[in-house]
């Protein structure tokens, strides 16, 4: 079990090829379609995207991320804010947290981790409760990958 407070880690075994894997991550519309929100514009180191959250309940918010690395086939990040979910609150001057995505080939299909590091510097007050968030978040969206991959292959 996975103690710290600085990082959350999970991870799926997803049964189409790293290829397959990497476009579902890379290309921001398709990337859009299982995550739940509506980009426009494509992924490039240094770029910031933002489009709106279509997940219901949180279609008030503009999912905003800086892409940081691209390796094709093995490495996607970025970085956000995270569990930024109150429209009245003044994110701005809180530190971002790293988004990683992993991609490894396994007998049966890709291995997929994604890491989401830096929560030691996000404030206090709010610090357990985008932990927690953002913990549940990512198990959904491996659920939701998967799916994808599976049902478009």
């Amino acid at each position: 079990m996975n103690t710290t407070t600085d990082r959350i880690e999970k991870q799926v075994l997803l049964k189409a090829p790293r290829k397959r894997v990497w476009r579902a991550l890379t290309d921001s519309a398709e990337f859009g379609s299982w995550f739940r929100v509506l980009l426009k514009d494509p992924f490039s180191p240094g770029k910031q995207i933002a489009g709106p959250v279509l997940h219901p309940g949180y279609e008030h918010l503009t999912w905003t991320v800086t892409i940081e690395t691209m390796e094709p086939e093995r490495l996607f990040s970025w970085r956000w804010k995270p569990h930024a979910i109150d429209p009245n609150k003044d994110y701005s001057r809180e530190p971002t947290t790293l988004v990683t995505f992993e991609l490894t080939e396994v007998p049966g299909g890709t291995l997929l981790k994604v890491t989401e590091s830096g929560f030691d510097g996000i404030p206090l007050e709010r610090r357990d409760t985008a932990f927690r968030g953002n913990s549940e978040g990512w198990g959904i969206q491996m659920g939701n990958i998967k799916r994808h991959v599976t049902q478009n292959p």
